[in-house]
């Protein structure tokens, strides 16, 4: 018999900041290659308004978007914020231009870093702010110590790692804790499932970056049947797997279109059977 468990509609972030699980990430508000400002600012504008005043209230960005015209942006939107809303950002790149991405762990990179995203987004507190990689050429220990220094100085509340495996993120918390990890991860693409099991088991947060993705075309028939079942986009029903598959999932769907976010937003009323669950997982 098929049976329906109704995942929890919210997270706290280290046990303490409770968000909705269903989010926004900011990074197609920015030009072709993650470069320059958004090219329709004016909408850009009206679509973070319209995610907040929808329920929104996690939204990850990055230094690096555009770069920094995406925190830019997100304040000249939202500033002053509304009670409850958690920006998220992260540090470590450098860009060169459209679709480079250089990684840049140095200390005084990411203490500049850190400076200027508490600029930029008007915050005296980065509630949580996450490395966008390890940098082979740094030890992450000297990485990750002006993060540390701003942890104690309390610009910075929680920290979180990008892109890493196990072993990196216990690394890291010698130095100081961790609250979250974002990682590639979709219903297509599942590579870090031990990663996901890991971090539930630890109190910790799982961030999917690409969340959308649904996986190869053979999948499109078992999508398709399941999507007409519940009448829903396949990218609903990608996004709806991912709340079930774990409850530490927060989700950070990017659009550009305000049609396409309430879109993934309803996918947050969908409630896949174990059944259906089970099937997609396959």
């Amino acid at each position: 018999m098929s049976s329906t468990v109704r995942h929890s509609e919210t997270y706290k972030i280290a046990g303490d900041i409770e968000i909705n699980r269903l989010g926004y990430g900011g990074m197609q508000l920015t030009g072709t290659g993650v470069w320059g400002d958004a090219e329709d600012r004016s909408n850009a504008k009206k679509l973070l308004q319209q995610a907040v005043s929808s329920g929104v209230n996690f939204i990850d960005t990055a230094d690096s978007y555009g770069p920094h015209t995406n925190e830019t942006l997100i304040a000249d939107a939202l500033h002053p914020y509304a009670k409850g809303l958690l920006i998220a950002t992260k540090g470590g790149f450098e860009r060169s231009g459209p679709g480079k991405w250089e990684i840049n762990g140095r200390p005084e990179h990411i203490k500049a870093a850190i400076e200027g995203s508490l600029k930029r987004l008007k915050l005296e507190q980065i509630s949580l702010w996450q490395l966008h990689r390890f940098d082979p050429r740094v030890p992450v220990e000297e990485t990750l110590k002006p993060v540390a220094d701003a942890v104690k100085a309390g610009k910075i509340k929680y920290a979180g790692l990008s892109e890493v495996d196990i072993a990196q993120v216990e690394r890291a918390e010698k130095v100081l804790p961790i609250v979250s990890v974002q990682n590639l991860y979709n219903l297509g693409d599942r590579h870090w499932e031990a990663l996901v099991d890991y971090t539930a088991k630890r109190g910790m947060a799982f961030i999917p970056w690409y969340p959308l993705a649904s996986g190869p075309g053979k999948m499109a028939d078992k999508i398709n049947a399941i999507a007409e079942k519940h009448q829903a986009t396949t990218a609903q029903i990608a996004l709806a797997w991912l709340l079930k598959r774990s409850p530490n999932i927060l989700l950070i769907p990017g659009t550009k279109s305000i049609e396409h976010l309430h879109q993934n937003l309803a996918a947050g009323r969908i409630e896949l059977s174990d059944d259906e669950f089970a099937e997609l997982s396959k």
